[in-house]
């Protein structure tokens, strides 16, 4: 088979899969493993059935997929923050997007369901407990403490709000489902210094 051929398909190849996975990750973050059917993920993504078979062997198989990837993409995204030449305050800020825009939120649901509302298979959960809140809060004090340093961040214990912010966020996620997400900078009040 000639070479060009080869990288097509294999490009045909990775563009469905991502047909399946963007479906599947927004319908996940919506219904659960539990309240998702295949037939769903396919009509959502434009595929056949049989198509999705060729890429995954059951939804428990994709869903396990997508947790791994949101939570490797969450680390490597937080990790990203501290290159950024912007202040303290603004690579908050820029967190806070991403967790609410159209690509990242239904990751951060994803997350937000199989932490507290699934049951989920055992990788999942292994997953998880590798990954507690801890860890995200952990990752971000640094940030928050140089913003704190800077008078950018209000004063008080760091730990406490930086799990409240992802708190709050998880229950705009939750809770606003239907409603208008809310404009970063009310969400920004939380940690600013005033």
């Amino acid at each position: 088979m000639p070479r060009l051929k080869e990288e097509q398909l294999q490009k045909i190849y990775e563009e469905r899969k991502q047909q399946i996975t963007l479906a599947a990750v927004k319908i996940f973050a919506q219904r659960g493993l539990p309240g998702t059917k295949i037939s769903m993920i396919t009509s959502k993504a434009g595929v056949s059935h049989g198509l999705f078979y060729h890429y995954f062997k059951t939804k428990e198989e994709l869903f396990i997929s997508l947790v791994r990837e949101a939570v490797e993409t969450s680390m490597q995204e937080i990790g990203n923050l501290s290159h950024l030449t912007a202040s303290p305050i603004e690579k908050i800020r820029i967190l806070t997007q991403g967790m609410l825009d159209e690509s990242g939120a239904p990751y951060f649901m994803l997350l937000h369901r199989a932490r507290n509302f699934e049951e989920v298979p055992e990788e999942v959960s292994q997953l998880i407990q590798n990954y507690p809140i801890e860890i995200y809060v952990e990752r971000l004090l640094p940030i928050f403490q140089e913003g704190q340093q800077r008078g950018e961040v209000a004063g008080g214990n760091l730990t406490e709000m930086i799990a409240n912010y992802l708190t709050v966020i998880s229950g705009v996620m939750v809770l606003g489902s239907g409603y208008p997400t809310p404009q970063i900078d009310w969400l920004m009040r939380l940690v600013e210094k005033k």
